[in-house]
């Protein structure tokens, strides 16, 4: 079975990953990852790639925004709703390569980086690669009054007020935890840069290769906390054109594929080797103008169009 996929990647691998009895799975992405980094990342594309290398202190449910432990196996909420106390899971490795082996498990040290590093100006990583949208975005800045390591396994949030969805943004891909270790090792070396180009994290899958146009490639972990994964090797062939890559699905050269054109949804639906999945995403759909170039160099050309968008209709049909 092959699937073609309109939502949420971690659930298509998941359900593909289930199916195959294949030591490798193939996923037919819609375009190169601008980084791979999800702190530094808005679009989809980004954000799927970088995902697997990673986890969060806590986690969505899959195909669901309840809220399971992650990195951290149980926490405390102050009665006042400001200060959240997360205990860290003992015995979780990082990844390694050819330039690092990690001489530690992941502790405290790790998560206070990982949010220093998005919110501190004066942190040596925060202008290593692009700006981290969604941190300032969601009002992490304004938020956040204190990171507090408490041992090496428990670590402190302190907010300056009560924020309800607080939990449910440390979910989202923004929010993962890298290796400080990593990151102190690359930049005595003077090659900060790296950190984001050869990412290191605690998830799934460990970064074997990226080649620009062509594919990412990933290995499976094999010390992974939550169990090596059922899949050996993880393949984002990038395929930028949908017709394209139904044709790589329906050839048996990717197993997954991402974003089908609309009017191919029948013919998918009806090809019973096909299966079609759809679910519902926490994305922000957006149209970006290429300001660089004419004719959107010019501010009176982007009002027109903007004054031509019936923004009504828009949200009266999605």
């Amino acid at each position: 079975m092959r699937i073609a996929i309109r939502g949420a990647l971690a659930a298509a691998i998941l359900l593909a990953a289930g199916a195959a009895s294949a030591k490798t799975l193939v996923f037919c992405s819609e375009g190169n990852p601008e980084s791979l980094n999800p702190q530094t990342m808005t679009t989809t594309t980004g954000i799927n790639a970088g995902r697997p290398f990673f986890n969060n202190l806590v986690e969505f449910v899959p195909g669901s925004t309840d809220i399971m432990p992650g990195l951290a196996e149980s926490l405390t909420i102050s009665a006042d709703g400001t200060e959240y106390t997360f205990h860290l899971r003992r015995g979780v490795k990082f990844h390694s390569n050819d330039a690092f082996q990690p001489s530690r498990e992941m502790n405290a040290d790790d998560v206070i980086f990982s949010f220093d590093r998005q919110w501190k100006e004066d942190h040596p990583y925060h202008n290593v690669s692009a700006g981290y949208t969604y941190f300032q975005d969601m009002g992490m800045p304004e938020l956040l009054n204190a990171i507090d390591k408490i041992d090496d396994y428990t670590v402190r949030f302190r907010l300056n007020r009560p924020e309800a969805p607080f939990l449910a943004n440390l979910a989202m891909p923004f929010n993962v935890i890298q290796s400080a270790e990593y990151a102190d090792r690359l930049l005595k070396a003077g090659t900060p840069e790296k950190f984001d180009e050869a990412p290191i994290g605690t998830g799934p899958f460990a970064f074997a290769d990226f080649q620009k146009d062509v594919a990412v490639r990933y290995r499976a972990f094999p010390d992974y906390w939550a169990g090596k994964q059922p899949i050996d090797t993880l393949v984002f062939s990038i395929t930028p054109t949908a017709s394209v890559r139904l044709t790589k699905l329906k050839a048996g050269e990717c197993q997954v594929m991402a974003f089908p054109n609309a009017d191919d949804r029948p013919r998918i639906e009806a090809d019973p080797a096909l299966k079609f999945l759809e679910q519902e995403g926490l994305n922000v759909g957006y149209l970006a103008l290429n300001t660089g170039t004419p004719p959107f160099h010019d501010v009176r050309v982007r009002r027109a169009v903007n004054m031509a968008i019936d923004k009504t209709a828009i949200v009266e049909a999605i």
